[in-house]
């Protein structure tokens, strides 16, 4: 049975039980039991490569004790077994971080999880059809993505503000251009469900892990921080399907909950989308120099990343065009970027790349902190010939962004094979400066663009032929009356 489909029928089963209403409590529902089913599957390979392994939970809490037989218990007893002993003992799970990870890992997804379900039957008919995912199997490991992006999109369609799923294509191409490496910290201090993460994570095994130690190192080099319970389970389930068994570093907090004074760590990579659009709750700003107060979420996120990077730390971060011309503490903020960090290039992408879920117009900026910026490239990433738009069923694709990686280069000789074209051109920070911080430049090689479309050019001419009726008119009506003006002069 196809991953969709499984997902479907969950989703099915789910609304005959009168507990869950709606989207996101059906999400929460699913998340907490993928969750432990998975968390199981790798205790099963620990233990076989383990000698002396030590359970992190009691047995009887692990899915292959209550939930992996088919005939097991159901109704009222399944009912009491997960509401008066698997949720408390989870949540009141004694495991200090140094003694027992895995088991904090476990108390920390379970924090604020909870069971929704109402009937006992529906709950076993949800967990049998569960087990027909295998994850110890490789390629059903692999389509759990398709998984992830399922409840993605069913989670913004029950409407989380400012929060919008980072297209792959998006999230791969900055990936492919930042390079993280072996041993760098790797951060995304708004990290939702992982998919920055779990893609640099994939990038640095793929191009730098050789050993099982360099496996161990790139486990530990992976951070992130989420604020909504849900994304932060989620993400937690899809660090532990990508290979990392203490995903310790998944933190479920507020970023922003915090002095920016009193960080004191610094990361090598920082990759994010963060939330815009959205405003934080009173009191936040206060973390932040007086000066550069502000409520808007995506503001103070900026201010964070050039605050955490380290020395030749590099980021890549998608932000609004509000950002890019706004103006008042906006205005300091990218003055202190250019300043602290070598803004060397903005991506401009095209109208609906967040489509179906925002119109807002964004692009990513790409900087290294440790020197200040002398000139910014900009790159206007074009539709693909023959695309208008973007949808959910027509989504950008990775291909698309082969143009900028070939013109790219290389940052150590300052991208000096970089040339100006018909999408990229660069502006000094003398006349950024002059333009007071407004980053909203527009591309001097593109004119209007010239539609070859038939309705469109028929409108165009429609349009041009009433203008032409409408001037005729007026000078009529002007040489009327100079004609009978001058009739009464004579």
């Amino acid at each position: 049975m196809s991953i969709s489909s499984v997902i479907k029928s969950l989703q099915d089963i789910m609304r005959k039980d009168a507990g869950v209403d709606g989207d996101a409590q059906r999400l929460g529902q699913l998340s907490w039991l993928l969750f432990l089913k998975i968390f199981d599957t790798q205790e099963e390979e620990l233990e076989l490569e383990q000698d002396d392994y030590q359970l992190p939970i009691n047995s009887r809490y692990l899915w292959r004790t209550w939930a992996a037989n088919s005939e097991g218990i159901t109704g009222d007893e399944l009912l009491e077994f997960v509401n008066d002993d698997l949720f408390p003992a989870l949540k009141n799970l004694t495991a200090p971080i140094d003694k027992n990870p895995r088991g904090f890992v476990v108390k920390q997804a379970f924090s604020d999880a909870y069971n929704y379900m109402k009937n006992g039957t529906l709950l076993r008919q949800v967990i049998n059809k569960l087990n027909e995912i295998d994850f110890s199997n490789s390629t059903e490991r692999h389509l759990f993505g398709d998984i992830y992006e399922q409840i993605l999109r069913d989670l913004q369609s029950a409407g989380n503000a400012g929060e919008f799923y980072t297209p792959r294509a998006v999230t791969r191409f900055m990936v492919n251009r930042i390079d993280p490496r072996l041993g760098e910290s790797i951060m995304d201090p708004a990290c939702g469900t992982g998919g920055f993460l779990a893609c640099a994570f994939d990038h640095v095994k793929e191009h730098y892990v050789k050993t099982t130690e360099d496996h161990k190192t790139l486990q530990q080099q992976i951070f992130g921080v989420e604020k909504k319970q849900l994304p932060h389970l989620l993400c937690t389930t899809n660090m532990l399907l990508h290979g990392i068994e203490v995903p310790v570093q998944i933190r479920h907090d507020n970023t922003l909950n915090k002095p920016l004074s009193a960080w004191d760590e610094q990361f090598d990579v920082i990759i994010t989308n963060p939330p815009f659009g959205g405003t934080e709750e009173d009191g936040i700003e206060k973390n932040f120099p007086a000066e550069m107060q502000t409520r808007e979420t995506a503001d103070l996120f900026l201010q964070l990343i050039i605050e955490v990077l380290s020395d030749k730390g590099r980021a890549a971060v998608v932000l609004p065009d509000g950002t890019l011309f706004g103006e008042g503490v906006k205005t300091k903020i990218k003055k202190l970027l250019t300043e602290e960090c070598n803004l060397h290039t903005i991506v401009r992408l095209p109208n609906g790349v967040f489509n179906p879920y925002t119109g807002i117009k964004t692009n990513i900026l790409f900087f290294t902190k440790g020197q200040p910026t002398k000139e910014i490239w900009f790159y206007e990433h074009p539709y693909p010939e023959g695309v208008k738009n973007y949808s959910k069923t027509k989504p950008m694709k990775f291909e698309e962004f082969q143009t900028e990686i070939d013109w790219w280069g290389n940052e150590a000789d300052g991208f000096a094979s970089r040339e100006e074209n018909n999408q990229a051109w660069k502006v000094s920070i003398d006349e950024i400066i002059a333009r007071n911080f407004n980053l909203d430049i527009k591309n001097p090689y593109q004119g209007e663009t010239i539609s070859h479309d038939p309705n469109e050019l028929l409108a165009q001419y429609q349009a041009q032929q009433a203008e032409i009726s409408k001037l005729r008119h007026q000078l009529r009506d002007i040489l009327g009356t100079a004609l009978t003006g001058n009739k009464e002069t004579n």
